[in-house]
């Protein structure tokens, strides 16, 4: 991560007053932590799983101690400002250090993260009574929130949310409504649990009518349920039932939807250090396989490592590769971030990014364990390794925080059309100067441009959304074309090169064939 670090251009302002040695010091910190404490729950959690007992949600026993370790060593306040009792450390540091928590256990860091999107959302919107109650809470650990949003009738249509809210006459408000996929909705960690939810204040149709409100566990609040899942079993999936619950608004009414924006982007961040996380075990698990298997060679000799043979080789590379360059697209996105409260292109190009590294960094967590398990063959099928569990596990990194295509239709219809195509020349112009010594890689990007240009003068809106997965992943293609001049000459570079070209091509031509019934 330092290298990639040092590799990101922006990361030189991002960082602030930030020096090398406070560098060094968290991520070797981050990286003792997430392996000795963080580490040993993955596997028991797995098998032993959260328990709903009597309403209430119990979750792995060894939970309790390392969530109190992380609370003591300031993680979860890392990026909260110093002000509101976080360390007040870029964003870009987070993206950082969050993939070795999400590497060594992404069930228990689940807590986690929902603790700190909300430490950030209400920092950016609540009123300061609830502000400085809050947020040194969460930061310090001794609280933890949530995010409610789906229902049963409304997933990713969240205009279609039933939930309401009634004020009352001292001021105050009452909730009510269903709330489900709750990660962490209910647990045994802490006493304290603040619900960021969105309900309807008003009568305006879709999302006009949403408002925020943040709803502690208590009176009114209920668990009635976790789910049973596919993967990440040490994280409870809840469904909340809230019947009056005592509610405090926070920020305007009506404008819930939009403030939320400061936790989902911050949750999709997450993702993408969870998909980082993942794939980095996955691949460590495949290439210390690779060296230790003997199998093949002349059968008059010992059988040589696995990693001699080429299509091992080629396998291997064509992980790291990918690896590598998402690495570079998740620090950029993060110092962008960082950046862009005091510089609008920057705000424009990092929403524009933002659905990029949300849904790649999902695959490529999901693709890297299977791909792993093959190298490993049958081995790799049996929980004697753990690329069986980050299979199961990373599989929902496609689908929370908004699935591929809704990331697809928020990447083309609103972050690239939506700003008249303001974002994307922030990226054309930085691709381009960046590219310039590099013409392979500038042909790829003037590829996509070109393509764009095409894609924008499609009046039909149906065939928009219909282009819309094919315009992602040319989106991905071209970005990581950009991203390659960064370590130009390497394997990693070259191999990406040599393809990309026909992988251009080949989403090029998904995006633009005919709508089929």
């Amino acid at each position: 991560m330092r290298d990639a670090l040092s590799r990101t251009p922006n990361w030189s302002r991002a960082r602030g007053a930030l020096d090398d040695a406070t560098l060094d010091s968290i991520l070797t910190e981050a990286a003792k932590v997430a392996e000795q404490v963080v580490a040993p729950l993955d596997i028991p959690a797995d098998r032993e799983g959260a328990r709903f007992e009597d309403g209430r949600v119990r979750v792995p026993e060894a939970y309790h101690a390392a969530f109190d370790t992380l609370a003591e060593g300031g993680w979860m306040g890392l990026e909260v400002s110093e002000e509101l009792g976080g360390m007040g450390m870029p964003l870009a540091l987070y993206a950082a250090s969050g993939p070795m928590f999400d590497r060594a256990c992404p069930a228990f860091n689940m807590a986690v993260v929902s603790t700190r999107s909300a430490a950030l959302l209400l920092t950016d919107w609540a009123a300061p009574e609830i502000r400085d109650d809050w947020v040194p809470a969460l930061a310090a650990g001794e609280r933890s929130a949530t995010i409610c949003i789906s229902e049963p009738g409304a997933g990713s249509d969240v205009g279609r949310i039933r939930t309401r809210a009634v004020p009352q006459p001292d001021g105050s408000w009452r909730v009510s409504g269903q709330k489900i996929w709750i990660s962490f909705g209910d647990h045994d960690l802490r006493e304290r649990i603040g619900h960021c939810l969105l309900a309807r204040t008003g009568d305006a149709p879709g999302t006009r009518g949403l408002s925020l409100f943040l709803v502690e566990r208590g009176p009114g609040v209920t668990c009635e349920r976790i789910e049973e899942k596919m993967g990440l079993h040490g994280s409870p999936t809840c469904a909340l039932q809230f019947e009056d619950a005592p509610a405090r608004l926070i920020g305007e009414e009506g404008r819930g939807l939009p403030q939320m924006f400061s936790m989902i982007r911050h949750m999709r961040l997450s993702v993408a250090c969870q998909g980082l996380g993942a794939a980095l075990k996955c691949y460590d698990v495949a290439a210390q396989h690779a060296q230790d298997r003997r199998q093949g060679g002349n059968p008059k000799e010992p059988p040589v490592a696995i990693f001699t043979h080429p299509d091992v080789r080629r396998q291997l590379i064509e992980m790291k590769s990918a690896i590598d360059l998402y690495r570079l697209a998740l620090l950029e996105a993060a110092c962008s971030a960082d950046l862009s409260a005091g510089d609008e292109d920057l705000a424009r190009f990092t929403a524009w990014m933002l659905p990029l590294i949300k849904n790649f960094g999902a695959e490529l967590a999901f693709d890297t364990a299977a791909k792993s398990i093959l190298v490993l063959g049958g081995a790799g099928f049996t929980r004697d390794y753990p690329l069986e569990q980050s299979l199961r596990d990373s599989r929902v990194y496609a689908i929370y925080e908004g699935t591929t295509g809704m990331q697809g239709q928020d990447f083309f219809l609103r972050q690239t059309l939506g700003d008249g195509g303001k974002a994307l020349g922030v990226f054309l112009t930085r691709a381009r100067a960046e590219c310039a010594g590099h013409p392979e890689a500038l042909a790829v990007v003037e590829s996509f441009a070109a393509f764009i240009a095409r894609a924008a003068t499609e009046p039909d809106r149906n065939r928009q959304a219909w282009m819309a997965d094919g315009v992602l992943r040319a989106g991905w293609v071209a970005v990581q074309a950009w991203l390659s001049c960064r370590i130009a000459g390497t394997p990693e570079a070259r191999h990406f090169l040599a393809a990309a070209p026909a992988l251009m091509a080949f989403h090029i031509a998904k995006a633009e064939a005919p709508m089929q019934a």
